[in-house]
């Protein structure tokens, strides 16, 4: 397989790989594990484009030759339970007699082979998506973001072009924006407008490190 184009990060270890639903998740991932361990993750995060594609390739990524761990990463968005349920259904395709308990706190890991790993973002309980977890991180003493989360909620509601779900992810936007340079997430990591020791990103980055080791 070629290497990644239009990333800093070396090609990683093929025969462990990280599903994600679309960009932003690929670039926070990244750099979150980079900026916790100051090497470039241990495993490949491909970029599925989407739910959909991500859920339908579960089985055929699970059955490359050589695959020794999958992870997968997506958004639980309004309806965490539909989201865990198509996830484990996809798995009890491949292993027909696996045990899944509901996730946990620290995300979902099955000793199979190849071993899997499964977290919904935010934390693995709630209805949200990526943002909700990247907003964790901001700094509690930030001046902004109660600016910004002001700015979108005096936004009237007949001139929003977003769902009252989607708010939160205006409003980190909005907080992103309002950086010296505006920024992506996973650009707002690296340059250290993001926090990376709070509770809920040490659990991510605990559950990467259990699911696919460190690098060497």
């Amino acid at each position: 397989m070629p290497a990644r184009t239009g990333s800093s990060f070396p090609s990683p270890i093929m025969e462990r790989v990280l599903l994600v639903e679309g960009q932003d998740d690929k670039h926070v991932v990244e750099h979150l594990y980079r900026k916790r361990f100051g090497s470039p993750p241990p495993f490949a995060v491909r970029d599925k484009g989407g739910f959909t594609i991500l859920r339908d390739e579960i089985g055929p990524e699970l059955k490359v030759p050589g695959r020794q761990v999958l992870g997968i990463v997506l958004d639980a968005n309004d309806d965490f339970q539909a989201r865990w349920e198509a996830m484990t259904n996809r798995l009890r395709r491949v292993f027909q007699d696996i045990e899944i308990e509901d996730p946990g706190p620290r995300g979902m890991i099955v000793t199979t082979e190849p071993k899997v790993g499964i977290w919904l973002w935010p934390d693995n309980k709630s209805s949200g998506e990526i943002e909700d977890f990247v907003a964790t991180m901001i700094p509690r003493d930030d001046t902004v973001w109660p600016l910004s989360k002001r700015y979108i909620e005096c936004i009237p509601e007949k001139h929003r072009r977003f769902s009252e779900g989607k708010a939160h992810r205006a409003k980190l936007h909005a907080w992103l924006a309002a950086r010296a340079e505006p920024k992506l997430m996973g650009t707002a990591i690296r340059a250290g407008d993001l926090e990376i020791d709070g509770a809920l990103a040490t659990r991510f980055i605990a559950w990467l490190e259990n699911l696919f080791g460190r690098q060497s």
